[in-house]
């Protein structure tokens, strides 16, 4: 774990899955973005306390902190794709987008193992107290693969 008294910091760790040895339940890769800090003077909103030991208690760096993320690619997916609403229209009359896009089972399974070796990574590195959580359950975010389908055939791309 970090110490000292430096506020904060960050790390990216790049893909290292399925780059040499291939995982046998899922496909693609991922990587990890994080950082490191100490909680700051914003924390005695969330603690309960008064008077001259408590503010300065306060004055005293937090507690460290950690958090890591895994950004891993998602596969095509015809399921996926976005469709002009022509009946919703923007504050400058032009019809809107709606993205339709869910995780699959390759990304479920990727998200498995990004939870695991992100402990595993934080338990080598001397981290105590790690929870894992795993957002699965929301639509996937930005920037993702499948939603806007191209090509020369067009009965591959979709049309409602």
């Amino acid at each position: 774990m970090p110490f000292g008294n430096r506020p904060q910091m960050e790390f990216i760790f790049p893909r290292f899955r399925n780059v040499k040895t291939k995982q046998k339940d899922f496909l693609r890769g991922y990587g990890y973005q994080g950082g490191g800090s100490r909680e700051g003077w914003s924390r005695g909103m969330h603690m309960s306390g008064f008077g001259a030991d408590f503010k300065n208690s306060l004055k005293k760096p937090g507690q460290w902190r950690m958090g890591i993320g895994g950004f891993g690619e998602c596969l095509a997916s015809h399921d996926n794709y976005l469709e002009v609403q022509k009946d919703k229209l923007d504050a400058w009359g032009i019809p809107t987008i709606k993205i339709n896009c869910a995780w699959g089972d390759n990304e479920r399974a990727m998200s498995r193992d990004i939870a695991v070796q992100a402990a595993e990574m934080l338990a080598a590195a001397g981290a105590r107290d790690i929870s894992c959580s795993r957002n699965v359950t929301a639509g996937p975010g930005h920037s993702r693969n499948g939603t806007a389908r191209m090509g020369r055939d067009p009965k591959n791309i979709r049309s409602e």
